[in-house]
C-alpha cells in the first residue's frame, strides 16, 4: 500500500512538470533517502546548466581575450572556470544522490541556460570584464531564484547554493573590479 502511493505520487510530479523532467533512479541496495520531486530536479538542472555554460564561455573568454592586463585576465578566468567546473560537479552529485539525472549534454545546455551567447573571436579584457560579470551575475540569479523553492523541499542542497553564490559573487566582484574607477572621481 505505501509502496503504490508513493508510485501514484512519483507518477503525478512527474506529470506535473512543465517540461520533460529527468526520470528518478531506482533504488537499489541500502538506498533509502530523499527522493528529489520533479520541481526539486528542474531546479537544480538549471542551475547545472549555467554552472556547465559558465565554464564552456569562460573557457571561450580565456582563449580570447586580447589587450590590456591580458595575463591578469587569462588567469582571473581560469579560477572562474575551475571553480564553475567544481560548483557543476558538486550539484550534478547532489542530484544523483537525490536520485535524480543530471543532464549536461550540449543540447540540453543549450535549450536551457539563461546566460547570453558568448562573442566569436578575440574579445578585448575591458569587454571581457563586462562579459564575464555579466555571466556570473545571470548565473547567481538563477540561483536567487530557484533558491526558495530548493531550501522548502531540500535545505541541504540550499546550503550548497548559498556556498556557491557567495563565492561567484565573489568573483564577479573582483572582475568588475578591473574596470572601475575609485568613487568620487
Amino acid at each position: 500500500m505505501a509502496q503504490a502511493k508513493k508510485s501514484a505520487t512519483r507518477s503525478a510530479e512527474s506529470k506535473s512538470a512543465k517540461a520533460p523532467a529527468a526520470k528518478p533512479t531506482r533504488r537499489q541496495n541500502a538506498e533509502k533517502g530523499f527522493t528529489a520531486s520533479a520541481t526539486l530536479t528542474d531546479n537544480l538542472q538549471a542551475v547545472l546548466a549555467d554552472l556547465i555554460e559558465l565554464s564552456l564561455q569562460g573557457k571561450q573568454a580565456h582563449w580570447n581575450v586580447v589587450g590590456r592586463n591580458f595575463r591578469d585576465m587569462h588567469r582571473q578566468l581560469d579560477e572562474i572556470i575551475a571553480a564553475a567546473r567544481a560548483f557543476s560537479d558538486t550539484v550534478a552529485e547532489r542530484m544523483r544522490a537525490l536520485h535524480a539525472t543530471a543532464d549536461g549534454r550540449s543540447a540540453t545546455l543549450g535549450q536551457t541556460t539563461s546566460l547570453p551567447p558568448f562573442p566569436a573571436g578575440e574579445v578585448s579584457t575591458e569587454d571581457t570584464v563586462g562579459l564575464i560579470t555579466q555571466r556570473l551575475e545571470a548565473t547567481v540569479g538563477t540561483m536567487r531564484e530557484v533558491h526558495d523553492q530548493v531550501d522548502d523541499e531540500d535545505p541541504t542542497s540550499a546550503d550548497i547554493l548559498h556556498e556557491i553564490i557567495e563565492k561567484l559573487e565573489q568573483f564577479a566582484w573582483m572582475v568588475s573590479a578591473e574596470t572601475r574607477t575609485p568613487a568620487g572621481r
